[in-house]
């Protein structure tokens, strides 16, 4: 019946509907919203040096403002005409293309709140580091490494792996992704952190349960004026490229690694065949790295962040699966009972979540 579909549509859109209203009562939009429309009003607001950038801000505030408005009101309409003909199967069909359209808005206006900061439209390098917990962390360092595979695909993100240093005996000692595509760095900046696995060891032949660590960082891709370097300031290593599993090994020293002394910031790139193509692909990762570094010391409450350890006490999120099942982020508290969905891919309810909690902080 018609009622009982449009009915479950509006129900899937329930959680939609509160995670904006609790973004938009938590990010003090309204509050700016009010304050920049009484500023324009003032008498001499037209003689202000920056009133260019206020009038910007105002308006970009103001259409969000009216998407809201609109979306909320059209919810709680659409609520109330199903009520109302319940047993009208012909209005109901009326209804339909409306509940359709604000399915679609939802969508979009959910991600364009969530995703509003300038960096969270650019593309980003995810570098995952194994941690302590040996052959246990280099295996997890893979499995991780699989799960943002899965994730790109599933977001119709374009995922290279541009370096990948494999283990000796299971998994990856590091792996780092340039990632491509809309809101690439929006939707992954909130992976950063210690990310933690317990688990029956398939290495260990007692079958005892282990904990392991593994680090992920990300950085938005920069334009070339963001940063300057010293040459001085470098040294370059080149090196033999080795890929998953002993293919594309180059007998020529085309891999890259760049040190940026004064910070002791390494990258390192293998992906190309040609060392100029590596080297080049390194610079724009270390110039991410270091603008990345430099926006987080401006910043005064990452400032009072101690750098963490790959060890336990610091993680962002546990993936239990022994003795039970679970997925836990220790920010938003919010947590899976299906982790293996979470290891396919399955990031975006944690993402959400996380970049919501973020407005609150």
């Amino acid at each position: 019946m018609v009622i009982d579909e449009l009915t479950a549509q509006l129900n899937l859109l329930e959680p939609d509907i509160q995670l904006i209203q609790n973004y938009w009562n938590n990010s003090n939009l309204e509050k700016q919203f009010q304050k920049l429309t009484s500023l324009s009003q003032q008498e001499n607001f037209w003689q202000l040096e920056n009133q260019s950038e206020i009038m910007k801000e105002l308006q970009h505030i103001r259409t969000q403002r009216e998407q809201y408005t609109s979306i909320i009101k059209s919810y709680n309409d659409l609520q109330e005409l199903i009520k109302l003909f319940t047993e009208d199967e012909t209005e109901l069909k009326k209804i339909k293309p409306d509940v359709t359209q604000l399915t679609r808005n939802v969508g979009h206006f959910k991600i364009l709140l969530l995703l509003n900061k300038p960096e969270d439209s650019s593309n980003c390098f995810l570098n995952i580091n194994a941690g302590a917990g040996g052959t246990e962390s280099q295996d997890w360092a893979n499995m991780l490494l699989r799960m943002y595979l899965r994730f790109c695909e599933r977001q119709k993100l374009n995922a290279q792996v541009i370096d990948y240093q494999a283990a000796d005996e299971a998994g990856i000692k590091s792996a780092t992704l340039f990632i491509k595509g809309k809101n690439a760095y929006g939707l992954l900046k909130g992976e950063q952190g210690i990310h933690r696995l317990v688990r029956i060891s398939p290495f260990d032949s007692n079958k005892r349960r282990h904990t392991s660590f593994t680090a992920v960082s990300v950085a938005p891709e920069t334009p070339e004026i963001a940063i300057t370097i010293d040459p001085n300031d470098l040294r370059i290593d080149t090196y033999r490229a080795s890929g998953a599993g002993g293919q594309h090994v180059n007998k020529t020293e085309s891999a890259v690694r760049i040190t940026h002394l004064p910070t002791k910031t390494v990258v390192q790139c293998q992906n190309e065949r040609s060392q100029l193509q590596n080297k080049e692909t390194a610079m724009k990762m270390l110039k991410a790295k270091l603008a990345q570094k430099q926006k987080e010391e401006l910043d005064a409450h990452n400032a009072k962040k101690e750098k963490k350890k790959i060890e336990w006490g610091s993680q962002i999120r546990s993936y239990v699966l022994h003795p039970y099942k679970m997925v836990k982020d220790h920010r938003t508290n919010l947590d899976s009972p299906q982790p293996d969905l979470i290891l396919d891919g399955d990031l975006q309810n944690f993402i959400e979540s996380y970049l919501l909690w973020h407005t609150k902080n």
